[in-house]
């Protein structure tokens, strides 16, 4: 574990686990160290997890490009289709830290057709965290990226969200996209004002934000502000039950299975992408 600490938050990466963000802690004056993000060991349902080459979900068992079929397999346990890419499978490399900054890097991405490296790069300043990731296509040949953030969040009674969004992708029984609708047909999804997550389950791309997010957790009485760079066009926010104990809420560049729709970016050999995102936070007024 790698931790930076700018006085006022603690951010703890593990490099060897995808370079992922295990904790990131406001350190509130007064009070025990409050966590911001899910804290675990940046595996499972913890921290937050990169996502690259790709976001979500490819069906079909790969993908055609340029004309030629692209197989790639499933990546994870259970999972009926590759997800997420394999960033988050990998152990990074630590190339360079201060106290409040950290650059990891992976040289050896290796999924299906992909072949990249990779860098992220974290800073704290002023308890805000930036986050910025760069993916370099190796391939050999011109393919579609995309990148994203997958953080989880604590989710209580009282957590409310506010993420304005215009669209929301609906989802079938095997969490592949069946269609769009504007936001205002799902009015327990709109989030254009702070409102508790909905009760039932959530597995949703939403489109058309402003990059725009935030999380106020009233029984901490903290407000985190989340926004993301022009590259993240999209949130998907899963929430899957109100005992959960967690949601995610992950900007990313394109919307689930966009290797048969659109929205990934075409890298020419050697070419690469970046995409960043900031996490804030302050203490929330309550009534």
């Amino acid at each position: 574990m790698v931790e930076l600490n700018d006085g006022q938050s603690r951010l703890v990466l593990a490099p060897q686990k995808g370079a992922a963000i295990a904790r990131y802690d406001a350190l509130v004056i007064g009070s025990a160290p409050v966590a911001l993000l899910k804290p675990g060991d940046g595996t499972g349902a913890s921290g937050c997890q990169l996502l690259v080459p790709w976001s979500n979900r490819i069906s079909g068992g790969g993908f055609t490009f340029d004309g030629r079929f692209h197989a790639v397999e499933p990546n994870v346990p259970g999972e009926a289709f590759p997800i997420h890419g394999d960033g988050f499978q990998k152990p990074w490399r630590l190339a360079r830290r201060t106290e409040t900054e950290a650059e990891l890097v992976l040289e050896d991405g290796a999924i299906g057709p992909y072949r990249y490296a990779a860098t992220v790069t974290y800073a704290l300043q002023d308890g805000a965290l930036d986050a910025c990731l760069t993916v370099e296509n190796r391939a050999g040949m011109r393919l579609p990226y995309g990148l994203g953030f997958h953080p989880w969040f604590p989710r209580g009674d009282t957590t409310l969200l506010k993420a304005k969004a215009k669209r929301v992708w609906l989802e079938d029984e095997r969490h592949l996209p069946v269609g769009v609708v504007p936001v205002s047909e799902h009015p327990g999804w709109d989030f254009e004002r702070p409102i508790p997550l909905p009760f039932d389950w959530v597995n949703n791309a939403f489109d058309g934000w402003n990059r725009r997010a935030s999380i106020t957790q009233l029984e901490d009485g903290i407000r985190i502000a989340l926004s993301a760079s022009p590259e993240l066009a999209v949130y998907i926010l899963y929430s899957p039950s109100p005992d959960a104990g967690f949601f995610c809420f992950e900007p990313v560049s394109h919307t689930v299975d966009a290797h048969h729709g659109e929205g990934l970016t075409v890298l020419d050999d050697g070419q690469t992408m970046s995409a960043a995102m900031t996490l804030d936070w302050e203490i929330a007024e309550t009534d």
